[in-house]
């Protein structure tokens, strides 16, 4: 599927080449588009029903999954802390310390990353203030 995914940018890319061009066409666009078209749509085609019959015989354990997630301890969510702090006019870097240190404690103390996120004053300066737009990181889960 990703080889194909790959195969189709390409042609794509290809296609886009004769955008250039669109008023001056010749033989070299319908050259690329003989070649591109009928190879896009028979790829896509196969990688459609493929992608049916990967996705009808899935079976998804949520038990497993949750387990999974919850390996982390929280720390699968310390990008979407990071973009947040940033968001609130943290520096990428200060906010990166922070969210890093968090994280690193969770793996080091298995602890919980958002109760370490809840307990670090630095933090919780920055992100109580968000209250007010309904994005602060809650007790809730």
């Amino acid at each position: 599927m990703v080889g194909l995914a790959r195969l189709l940018r390409g042609n794509a890319h290809a296609a886009l080449e004769n955008v250039a061009l669109w008023h001056e066409r010749d033989i070299s666009h319908s050259s690329v588009e003989r070649v591109i078209l009928p190879d896009s749509f028979i790829a896509l085609d196969h990688m459609l029903r493929r992608f049916t019959r990967i996705v009808r015989g899935l079976v998804v354990n949520v038990d497993r999954m949750r387990e999974n997630l919850n390996r982390s301890r929280g720390v699968v969510f310390s990008g979407t802390v990071l973009l947040e702090l940033a968001k609130k006019g943290v520096s990428r870097e200060q906010a990166y310390e922070w969210v890093q240190r968090a994280a690193m404690r969770s793996f080091d103390e298995h602890r919980d990353f958002k109760a370490l996120l809840l307990s670090d004053p630095e933090v919780i300066r920055v992100l109580s203030s968000s209250k007010s737009s309904g994005r602060s990181i809650s007790t809730n889960s």
